[in-house]
C-alpha cells in the first residue's frame, strides 16, 4: 500500500458553506485528506467514490436528510468509519438517534471551541487508525496462521515420508549388518577348516581350543567382545603353520634341528602378517602373535614373560596345551584328567599357573560331560541329507567327501542347516550319511 492510498479521509458534511470552509482552514495542517458535501444526498454519493474514509463529521439541521438519518445510512457504505455529530444544545432526541442509528460515537454542540473540535478528530482518526492497523495484523495473522497450519500438515507428511525411508534404510542396514556378520563368520570358519585340511594331527584341535578358551574366559568375566577376539584367534591359531612342510609339523619343538625351529617359530608372526589387512581380525592376530610366548620369557617370538604376554594369548595357550595332552594316548584315568595333569606340570614355566583354577572347571565340563540330548534315547542313524528333520542332533562330526568338517558332534539341526548340508552333500558327496540320535 503506497503513502497516498494510506491516508485517512475525512468528509465533512453541512449544509452551511461557510462553516465548511471554516472546518477546512482548521484541519489544513493535519495528516489527513479532508473531502466536503453540503447536503447527506452529497455525501452518499461522495463516500461511493473515495477510499479508506475513517471519520464522517455530520451537521444535524440539513435539508431534506438530516445528519442521524445520513449517519443511519452511510453505515452501510462505510461500515468502519468514525461518525461524530455537531449539533446544538437543543437537538438531545436528534443526537440519540444519531447515536442509536448512526452509530455516531460521539457529538460536539455548536458553536464548538477549535482546538476541541481539531483534537476530538485527530483522536477519532487515530482509533480509526489503531482499529484498521489490529484487522490488517488480525488478517496477517490468520493468513500466517492457515500457511503455518498448511506447513505443518507438509511437514508432517515430509516427516512421516522421511521416517519411513530412514526405517526402511534401517532394516536395510541392519540386514547387511547381519549379511556381513555372517559372512564374517563363515570365512572365519572357512580359514578354520582350511588349517584343519592339513592332516589328521590338527583335526577339531583348533575348535576344541576356541571352546575351552571361551568357556574360560566366561568364567574369568571377560567381556563379551574379548571372549570372540580369543574364540576367532583360537580358531585360527596354526594358520601360519599353512606352507610348513608336514615333516617339521609332526615333531615337537624339542625336537627340532636350528633351521626346522627358525622355520617353524616364524609361523605366528607370519598368522599375524597373514591377517593384519583385516582390521576386525588384528586383535585376534596379536593374540595368534603371543600364544608360543612361555611365561617363563623363553618362549618366541618376542621372549615375553609373565604379565607381559597378553591375557587372551595366555589363554589360548592353557587350552592349546590341554587339548594337544588330550591328543595323546592315555595311561590312566579320563580324558579331563590326563590332560590337566599334564598341563599342570607345566604352570610357572609354560603356562600362567594363576589360570589353572578355571580350566579345571572348564576341561572337566568338556571332555567329561559331551553333549547332551535328555529328550532323545541313545539309538544313532545314518540318514540321507533328504530325511534330516529339523531338531535332529548330530552323533558324529559331519564331513564333506574331502574331508572338509562340515559341522561338528552336537550340533542340532534346523531347517537353514539341513539345506546347506544338501547343498554340501551335492558339491562334495561324502560317503557315508549323516549320523543323527532320534527318539525310540
Amino acid at each position: 500500500m503506497t503513502e497516498e492510498q494510506s491516508r485517512v479521509t475525512v468528509l465533512l458534511v453541512d449544509d452551511e458553506e461557510n462553516i465548511l470552509r471554516a472546518l477546512q482552514r482548521l484541519l489544513m495542517d493535519e495528516n489527513f485528506d479532508v473531502e466536503t458535501a453540503a447536503s447527506g444526498e452529497a455525501a452518499l454519493a461522495k463516500l461511493r467514490t473515495l477510499h479508506n474514509v475513517g471519520l464522517i463529521v455530520s451537521d444535524q439541521r440539513m435539508p431534506g436528510m438530516n445528519g442521524a438519518e445520513f449517519l443511519g445510512y452511510s453505515r452501510e457504505i462505510a461500515p468502519d468509519a468514525v461518525r461524530i455529530l455537531l449539533t446544538g444544545y437543543s437537538d438531545i432526541s436528534a443526537t440519540i438517534d444519531a447515536i442509536n442509528k448512526g452509530g455516531a460515537s460521539r457529538y460536539l454542540s455548536k458553536p464548538w471551541n477549535d482546538d476541541e473540535l481539531v483534537q476530538a478528530i485527530r483522536d477519532a482518526v487515530r482509533q480509526y487508525e489503531l482499529i484498521a492497523e489490529n484487522k490488517r495484523l488480525n488478517a496477517i495473522i490468520v493468513q500466517q496462521n492457515d500457511e503455518l497450519l498448511e506447513w505443518n500438515n507438509n511437514l508432517k507428511g515430509r516427516v512421516l515420508q522421511q521416517t519411513t525411508a530412514i526405517r526402511k534404510k534401517s532394516e536395510e542396514l541392519q540386514e547387511t549388518l547381519v549379511q556381513s556378520r555372517a559372512s564374517y563368520h563363515g570365512v572365519i570358519e572357512a580359514l578354520s577348516n582350511l588349517v584343519e585340511l592339513r592332516g589328521k594331527r590338527t583335526h577339531q584341535h583348533s575348535r576344541n581350543v576356541a571352546t575351552l578358551a571361551a568357556d574360560a574366559a566366561k568364567e574369568l568375566g571377560l567381556k563379551s567382545e574379548e571372549i570372540e577376539t580369543i574364540r576367532i584367534a583360537s580358531l585360527l591359531l596354526d594358520i601360519g603353520e599353512i606352507g610348513i612342510p608336514e615333516r617339521i609339523l609332526l615333531i615337537t619343538p624339542d625336537s627340532m634341528g636350528p633351521e626346522e625351529f627358525r622355520e617353524y617359530s616364524q609361523h605366528p608372526v607370519r598368522a599375524q602378517l597373514l591377517l593384519d589387512n583385516i582390521e576386525e581380525l588384528r586383535p585376534a592376530a596379536l593374540l595368534i602373535r603371543h600364544h608360543h610366548e612361555l611365561f617363563d620369557g623363553s618362549g618366541f617370538p618376542d621372549k615375553l614373560s609373565g604379565e607381559q604376554i597378553p591375557y587372551g594369548a595366555r589363554i589360548i595357550a592353557f587350552a592349546d596345551e590341554i587339548d594337544r595332552a588330550a591328543m595323546t594316548p592315555l595311561l590312566l584315568g579320563s580324558i579331563a584328567d590326563q590332560s590337566l595333569a599334564r598341563a599342570s606340570l607345566k604352570c610357572g614355566s609354560s603356562l600362567d599357573p594363576a589360570l589353572h583354577t578355571v580350566f579345571k572347571k572348564v576341561v572337566s565340563h568338556f571332555y567329561n560331560s559331551g553333549p547332551k540330548h535328555e529328550e532323545y534315547s541313545t539309538v544313532e542313524l545314518e540318514l540321507k541329507p533328504e530325511q534330516l528333520q529339523p531338531g535332529m542332533p548330530l552323533s558324529r562330526d559331519l564331513l564333506s567327501g574331502s574331508g572338509l568338517l562340515l559341522l561338528h558332534r552336537g550340533k542340532v539341526l534346523d531347517a537353514g542347516k539341513i539345506e546347506s548340508v544338501k547343498r554340501y552333500y551335492a558339491l562334495d558327496p561324502a560317503k557315508s550319511g549323516v549320523f543323527v540320535l532320534v527318539k525310540r
